[in-house]
């Protein structure tokens, strides 16, 4: 007999076998079911978490503008680790200027603003601007006017002989009266301006004069001989409305072009005089009249005598307390991020580091409007000299007596309060060295670069970007020669370095001049706005869930925040001042950009290509 596990059994004894392996079979099967369940489960419930948890499409009417305004402004053909600036600015016509959109946007605003009926109280800072506006908008009754007004200025003024009704009036006399009550300055200019640096004491400024007609260049020559009989034209039909015959008015123009062309010659050379590639650009009246048109100059001219009305009305309408909380978050944000770049910079001492630490603590900020231009009742007071009426002519000279007068006085009295540089209403943010004041108007606030309802990436990254800029514009002295004695200057000095190595490695765009040794400060607060402000986003889409994205886009949060940086920076070449301490605007995102690994990454760009380079600068 062999073991009894050997033996054979009855099938009797085999039926409670059978029946336990279909069992076991049965519960393997049951078993493989559960797990596939469960992993599908699974799977269904990581979509879900993925899909309401992760980045959703922003489909709301001003995320829809914004997504209009990228699509029309880059060109997605162009490989983004090869040229960013073409894929984010380059448009089927030529290249966008955002800066110069939202300028007119913002102009724009105040048309619409002045051309919109409203209520207010008699002698109202606002029934003045209003009034004036109109006054300027009506052609009809200027037209009507004809030369009357121009002529009795005239006659005030001693006459002018080739009219026939001519005082001789002491050259002093009339110069006083030039200046003083018409805001004109014909052999110099002259400025009341505060001393930048402290006390503020008030000082004049003397500068040459301005003409109006260019001087001669070689190059230009053909232009120039077109550009000067175009003028002596528009001085002979002038003095001959005014009352002269044409042989007189002739021999004047003449005159006064001789005159003018010998005063040229005591002038600064044009290349630092003129911001433009070219000395002339013509066009003809057909293409000036829908670039310019009537209602853009009266705007103008409202808003330099008006500032503190439309300053009120313009904040009112596109910076109220909701968008203003929004930007002040904001920027509580990036402020934050550059403690913590302060604390980690490699080449500052310690006791560098707490004085720059202490210094953005007492940093004042302001944005939007002056606080003192959105109250009313100052600008009544300030507009109780104007007189308007009963020509156009009297009430702009009018103005421009108050105004003159306004600024004299403001410079006669202590200095209680920051004196912005720019109108609510511009789109440039600047720092005050005086005033140790960031300031950011609330033209610059507005879409495409900002607004509480777009996506957290294109705040930071177009926002968030300048205000980072600007905040590093405090540290500047301690980049300069001797301006950090107690850092390490042999790491910082390194870091320069490789930042002018960084920028000269890239190729120039086809412009007439550029000296990259101007740029170098700029440079450093462009790298460092993009960094700290990425670093700020990082932190807040972390402790913070409910990301959004523009939809159609095929672009991530972290992509569309680089994205909206190179926004910012989208310029046309051919603007590029030689003496602008700025970079050219395609240097402005390449720069920064490939000077960033997590634009590398994000956008997967293979080693060696532009925007992902070997090796990189550690400056801030």
């Amino acid at each position: 007999m062999g073991p009894p596990w050997s033996q054979e059994s009855s099938p009797e004894e085999r039926l409670p076998t059978e029946w336990s392996r279909q069992l076991t079979r049965a519960r393997w099967v049951l078993l493989a079911v559960l797990l596939c369940g469960l992993l599908l489960g699974s799977s269904m419930l990581w979509f879900y978490i993925f899909r309401n948890c992760g980045p959703c499409p922003c489909e709301t009417p001003v995320c829809m503008e914004l997504l209009d305004h990228y699509l029309a402004s880059g060109n997605r053909s162009v490989a983004p680790c090869t040229d960013f600036f073409s894929f984010a600015c380059e448009k089927a016509n030529g290249t966008s200027d955002s800066f110069q959109a939202l300028t007119e946007e913002n102009k724009s605003r105040l048309w619409r603003l002045l051309e919109a009926p409203g209520s207010w109280h008699l002698g109202s800072g606002e029934e003045k601007a209003f009034q004036f506006y109109n006054s300027c908008m009506d052609t009809d009754a200027i037209e009507a006017s004809g030369s009357g007004p121009l002529i009795q200025i005239i006659e005030e003024l001693g006459g002018w002989n080739i009219t026939g009704n001519w005082t001789s009036l002491d050259f002093n006399q009339n110069l006083r009266l030039l200046m003083s009550q018409y805001g004109h300055f014909p052999f110099f200019r002259a400025y009341l301006r505060p001393h930048p640096a402290p006390p503020h004491t008030p000082i004049i400024q003397i500068d040459q004069p301005e003409f109006d007609i260019l001087l001669q260049q070689e190059q230009e020559q053909k232009v120039y001989a077109q550009i000067l009989r175009e003028y002596v034209t528009y001085l002979n039909r002038l003095g001959t409305l005014l009352g002269s015959n044409p042989q007189e008015a002739q021999q004047h123009a003449s005159w006064s072009i001789v005159f003018t062309s010998r005063l040229f010659q005591f002038l600064r050379p044009q290349q630092q005089q003129q911001a433009q590639d070219k000395l002339f650009h013509v066009v003809t009246i057909d293409e000036l009249q829908p670039a310019y048109p009537r209602w853009m100059k009266c705007v103008e001219q409202t808003g330099a005598f008006f500032e503190p009305t439309l300053a009120a009305l313009f904040v009112r309408e596109a910076f109220g307390p909701s968008i203003q909380s929004a930007a002040m978050e904001l920027f509580a944000e990036i402020k934050d991020a550059v403690i913590i770049r302060l604390k980690k910079l490699s080449w500052i001492s310690e006791e560098t580091q707490k004085e720059a630490l202490n210094k953005l603590a007492q940093l004042q900020v302001e944005m939007g409007a002056p606080k003192r231009a959105v109250k009313p009742d100052i600008a009544t007071q300030e507009y109780n000299d104007i007189q308007l009426g009963p020509s156009f002519l009297q009430s702009f000279l009018s103005c421009v007596r108050s105004l003159r007068a306004r600024n004299v006085q403001s410079f006669l009295q202590p200095f209680p309060y920051h004196r912005w540089q720019k109108s609510p209403w511009e789109v440039n943010a600047y720092y005050s060295i005086s005033d140790h004041m960031v300031v950011f108007p609330a033209g610059l606030l507005q879409p495409p670069f900002f607004h509480p309802g777009y996506p957290r990436a294109v705040n930071f990254g177009a926002a968030g970007s300048i205000m980072a800029h600007e905040l590093l514009h405090i540290f500047y002295q301690l980049l300069l020669p001797g301006g950090c004695p107690a850092c390490d200057t042999h790491v910082l000095q390194e870091a320069l370095l490789c930042l002018e190595r960084h920028y000269a490695a890239f190729p120039l765009p086809s412009i007439s001049s550029f000296n990259g040794s101007h740029t170098l400060l700029e440079n450093a607060a462009d790298i460092g706005g993009v960094a700290i402000a990425f670093q700020a986003y990082s932190k807040r889409i972390v402790e913070h869930t409910g990301e959004l994205t523009l939809p159609n886009l095929d672009l991530s949060p972290y992509q569309l925040f680089f994205r909206s940086y190179a926004q910012v920076m989208c310029r046309g070449l051919s603007s590029q001042d030689p003496q602008d301490p700025h970079s050219p605007p395609s240097l402005r995102v390449h720069g920064p950009l490939s000077n960033t690994p997590d634009f590398a990454k994000h956008f997967h760009c293979p080693r060696g290509t532009l925007l992902n380079p070997s090796a990189r600068c550690k400056l801030w």
